[in-house]
């Protein structure tokens, strides 16, 4: 499928959504898209992968526009209704909802949700309960790494060796996505004790490699606080919890998961004064995620849980394996459709012959729609 998929995106995909054809799938049910935020429109990208989960303003406005003219964009209580108490949806519901918690859901996103006059679900980490603004630290580590002279790069204090040297962009890249793997196993102190270590390692300051203080930059990296979830939330948008520090859930032990999945909901309830019922798995991805978290999900009082992948109309919808769009700034507006009308997850069963059921190994509550 590598050699055919840019042709049906830029082809197959704007032709069946240009004559309407994915509009006339008998596919139902609810799909769920996901973004990561804005990107800034004065932010210059570091990287065309690093910052390919954020999308323009205009093309989120183009794809609200989309969802509202072929289908219904219903509200997070609507879903929650459907998962509490059996409540219908209407047939062809999207959700929309959003991960991570970057001040640009406040400042660039939320603009456009008031002027379509649509909901979404916000999934941020514990770090958006406090007053001190942060970032996520595998994006730190990742501008660590991009900036770093090439040589060794070790871990003192975890008394580990990362790699033997920094090469290209794409070397740099690998030795990254490794670190923040092996860096998950970790609590989230020793976690940040390894970046400063790293930062001093390669000359760069103490401090964040991001200047927070800076307003674009502050948009682009840095996490909404407690106040500024507070704004969101009285706009009429819900919160829901993503962890305390948005670890790779798959690779800490157990009891630290747990402890990730639980607590980032008790800090959340605390700040807000209000239930946070939804629960969205970090990164999302089938490595991310053993059968056994989804348990947890639900040990710790979530209604729901949120995957991100393998999500379109038509799906089936476990309550703590739920399916989602995930959207990224190359996608194209009918490769969007395609997503959402199902057709590119059934291409995707027919491929792989596998699906979301296989993930949960028979664990987990699987709702089917009544819709």
């Amino acid at each position: 499928m590598r050699i055919v998929s840019p042709l049906l995106k830029t082809l197959v995909y704007p032709t069946l959504s240009s004559i309407g054809a994915f509009r006339r799938t008998s596919n139902t049910g609810l799909a769920i898209v996901t973004y990561h935020g804005i990107i800034p429109a004065d932010y210059k990208p570091v990287d065309a992968a690093f910052d390919g989960n954020l999308i323009s303003a205009e093309m989120l406005r183009r794809q609200i526009r989309l969802l509202k003219g072929e289908y219904k964009i219903v509200a997070p209580d609507d879903v929650l209704g459907f998962f509490r108490s059996g409540e219908e949806l209407p047939s062809r519901s999207v959700l929309l909802t959003c991960d991570d918690g970057l001040l640009n859901c406040l400042t660039d996103m939320l603009p456009v949700l008031r002027e379509e006059n649509v909901k979404c679900l916000f999934f941020v980490t514990g770090a958006s309960a406090r007053e001190l603004r942060t970032m996520l630290w595998y994006e730190e580590l990742f501008l660590i790494f991009l900036r770093a002279p090439s040589g060794p790069i070790r871990a003192p204090s975890q008394k580990f060796l990362i790699a033997d040297k920094l090469e290209g962009r794409k070397q740099r890249r690998a030795v990254w996505s490794d670190c923040v793997r092996r860096l998950s196993q970790l609590d989230f102190q020793s976690r940040d004790s390894v970046i400063r270590e790293l930062r001093v390692q390669f000359g760069q300051s103490e401090k964040p490699v991001v200047d927070l203080e800076n307003s674009v930059m502050c948009r682009r990296y840095g996490f909404m606080t407690r106040d500024e979830l507070l704004e969101l939330q009285s706009a009429g948008m819900t919160i829901g919890a993503h962890t305390l520090s948005h670890p790779i859930l798959s690779r800490q032990e157990p009891e630290r998961a747990y402890e990730e999945i639980l607590q980032s909901r008790a800090v959340l309830e605390s700040a807000l004064g209000t239930e946070v019922w939804a629960f969205a798995y970090p990164f999302g991805d089938p490595e991310s995620i053993k059968p056994q978290i989804s348990n947890f999900a639900e040990k710790a009082g979530y209604r729901t849980a949120f995957l991100n992948y393998g999500g379109g109309l038509g799906r089936k919808l476990p309550a703590y394996a739920l399916p989602r769009i995930h959207v990224t700034s190359t996608m194209t507006l009918g490769e969007f459709e395609a997503h959402i009308c199902g057709f590119y997850a059934q291409l995707a069963d027919f491929r792989s012959g596998s699906g979301i059921a296989e993930f949960l190994g028979g664990n987990g509550k699987t709702c089917k729609p009544n819709f």
